[in-house]
């Protein structure tokens, strides 16, 4: 196929990467020129969205917001070609993504909310989740790149279900996150083998993904970023955006959301110390520990 393909960050880049060495012919944009010249030895790189766009069957997107989105959307869907696909996998608010996909049908092309989890590993192994809101036949015409990309695709509903799901489950990982970090404070605090209250913790009911694929403390369980220095996989702003949007649907949606909120309180807190924006999410256990010793 030819796609195009917009926003080559920490998860972009390697997900085109994948693309490409499936032999697929891509082209790539990024309003960040460094990011555009990481990857020229790989791809082609066009002068600008619209350009990556135009003439292509498929093209992905991978953006920070909403409002990136929006403004991306509005330049190159009149460049894009009749019946071509646009699928997103950007993690933005549900509206947006509702708002999208009418100018997509007006356009008369196929469209996809389709936001990823894995994080910057994943995209590197072509290994993510893609949770899609679509019709089934954009989701046909797309099936075969997201198998390329990752390993498992859900179709979870209509325009927006995507994000809605998304939305949800990084709400979940962000407070499972703190409270696995407060037991391992905890573990310590008691005495206890880290990595016996892994052993424990990973096959019984406190079982999560945080405590066995992630876990937050070195040299426990399968490598993750606390092995490398806390390297963001997943970085602590990132967990702050996503948990922001979850909060911004519980109040749309009037649901009650405790925990949700909580979370987002505490890594709001924690993104604003020294450099643990750009740290991963899990970092957040040496705040917990620092909080205990003050």
């Amino acid at each position: 196929m030819k796609i195009g393909f917009i926003g080559l960050g920490n998860m972009g880049a390697p997900m085109a990467r994948n693309l490409v060495h499936a032999g697929h012919d891509v082209t790539g944009f990024d309003l960040n020129p460094d990011l555009c010249h990481a990857v020229a030895d790989q791809l082609a790189i066009a002068d600008d969205a619209a350009s990556a766009a135009r003439g292509r069957d498929i093209v992905v997107t991978m953006l920070p917001n909403g409002a990136a989105l929006l403004d991306v959307a509005k330049k190159i869907i009149p460049e894009m070609q009749e019946s071509a696909c646009f699928i997103d996998c950007s993690t933005v608010d549900i509206d947006t993504a509702r708002k999208v996909a009418t100018i997509i049908e007006a356009a008369g092309l196929y469209g996809l909310d389709a936001p990823v989890s894995g994080g910057v590993g994943g995209a590197g192994a072509g290994t993510l989740t893609f949770m899609v809101g679509g019709t089934p036949q954009a989701l046909a015409m797309a099936s075969p790149l997201f198998d390329i990309m990752g390993q498992r695709t859900i179709h979870c509903g209509d325009a927006g279900a995507g994000q809605a799901v998304k939305i949800c489950n990084n709400m979940i990982l962000g407070a499972t996150m703190i409270v696995t970090c407060e037991a391992f404070a905890l573990a310590d605090n008691l005495g206890l083998d880290r990595q016996k209250l892994f052993d424990v913790v990973s096959t019984s009911s406190g079982s999560s993904w945080s405590v066995n694929s992630y876990c937050p403390v070195p040299g426990v369980g399968p490598k993750s970023p606390a092995d490398n220095d806390y390297k963001p996989g997943f970085s602590t702003a990132m967990m702050v955006k996503d948990l922001a949007l979850a909060a911004d649907a519980a109040t749309m949606t009037g649901t009650d959301t405790i925990l949700g909120k909580a979370a987002l309180a505490l890594y709001q807190n924690f993104a604003g110390q020294g450099n643990a924006a750009n740290e991963d999410f899990s970092a957040i256990l040496k705040a917990i520990k620092q909080s205990q010793k003050d």
